[in-house]
């Protein structure tokens, strides 16, 4: 079976692919020769899913997922939330992002955060959500080289690494995309022989 991951992020693919049985292939945006932005216009994480696997379902005709993921701490009231890539303006720089937060958070006792990842999959004339949710807190400083986006900054609950200190395999296991992968898959393998 082939179904299109509806993003071009390098490391979020090889992340899920690892995650996904051998007979699921997936095909990156590029794969498909859909090299425009596509829209994320909504306000919600899950709307932002959802709008992005139906763009592909609609203009490419394949059965597809993609996924929204959001950071929401506690002290910000949710934010960056569903504002998460571009917090510290429309560069999406990561480094950006982590320092503008940690800025934020400086003089704040409460580092309560979690992640949040919405996938959304159009398949089959139907579109289901799968929601993963990591617990945390907010560290002080920037810890490890692993992952991307905020994981140097990010402690889940029960853990002394941050997410950029640990082994992939780990983070899948306990992180917010794993457990909604691992939502899609058992979905997914009902239509797998």
């Amino acid at each position: 079976m082939k179904i299109v991951f509806a993003t071009n992020n390098k490391n979020k693919i090889s992340e899920v692919q690892s995650m996904i049985p051998k007979n699921i292939k997936l095909l990156s945006l590029e794969d498909i020769g859909c090299f425009e932005d596509i829209p994320e216009t909504q306000n919600t994480i899950e709307g932002n899913a959802k709008q992005k696997a139906n763009y592909i379902k609609e203009r490419f005709g394949f059965d597809c997922f993609a996924d929204d993921t959001g950071l929401e701490v506690d002290a910000l009231d949710g934010a960056p939330g569903v504002y998460s890539a571009r917090y510290a303006g429309e560069q999406k720089n990561a480094t950006d992002n982590m320092d503008k937060l940690l800025l934020e958070l400086k003089d704040k006792t409460n580092k309560n955060a979690q992640f949040k990842t919405v996938i959304a999959l159009n398949f089959i004339s139907e579109l289901k959500t799968f929601t993963g949710i990591c617990k945390g807190e907010i560290t002080t400083e920037k810890k490890g080289k692993k992952g991307f986006g905020y994981d140097p900054i990010f402690k889940p609950l029960g853990h002394e690494q941050t997410f950029a200190e640990m082994d992939l395999s780990l983070k899948n296991e306990i992180g917010h995309r794993g457990m909604a992968i691992a939502k899609l898959v058992a979905f997914l393998n009902g239509f797998v022989h």
